[in-house]
């Protein structure tokens, strides 16, 4: 069995997003509206106005920050 490797970032690479209630920054890569990736750092960890319970979690105001910079074009949607 051959392995196919994974290329979904080189389709679309995570992109930095700023929460607008802290400033933490996070890279997210949104594949579809419903989709969403984030890869959390150390210093966006404990510089989170509401830091998550653990990493698979988002805090609400980075969710909509991010949520706004798909609406507002700054971030893209694959699937969109």
């Amino acid at each position: 069995m051959t392995v196919r490797p994974d290329v979904r970032l080189e389709d679309m690479p995570m992109r930095p997003v700023r929460c607008r209630r802290c400033g933490v920054e996070v890279l997210v890569r949104k594949a579809s509206w419903e989709q969403t990736s984030i890869q959390w750092s150390t210093p966006s960890m404990t510089g989170c106005a509401e830091p998550p319970p653990d990493r698979h979690r988002t805090c609400p105001s980075l969710l909509e920050s991010i949520g706004l910079a798909a609406a507002q074009g700054d971030l893209e949607v694959l699937d969109g």
